[in-house]
């Protein structure tokens, strides 16, 4: 399975205004940059999600978001530094814009 156009074109909508985004194939998915600095991924198997560091952590945390978790080829869990991002962001372009500013605050 892979990112689909509708996806991509789903994401840079909710987070158009932000500055200027561009998009790189990696991790699996696809990684979203916002003037150079990568703040979130689309996944095929997560959808999307945004980069948490530091304090914005429990911001996401607080919202219900759940990190993003995997398990390596050896059959150990793992996770990466990525939340999934609350169902009303999915929807609501400017909460999606207040989460990636926030999330590149704290990157």
């Amino acid at each position: 399975m892979s990112v689909s156009d509708d996806d991509i074109a789903h994401a840079l909508e909710l987070f158009d205004g932000i500055g200027d985004l561009t998009t790189r194939k990696m991790m699996g998915g696809l990684c979203v940059y916002c003037d150079g600095t990568i703040f979130a991924i689309i996944h095929p198997d997560g959808g999307l999600m945004i980069k948490g560091k530091g304090p914005f952590v429990q911001v996401l945390e607080d919202m219900g978001c759940a990190p993003w978790e995997y398990i390596r080829k050896d059959g150990s869990p793992t996770s990466m530094p990525y939340w999934h991002m609350p169902e009303s962001a999915l929807d609501d372009p400017e909460e999606a814009r207040d989460l990636a500013r926030r999330a590149l605050e704290h990157l």
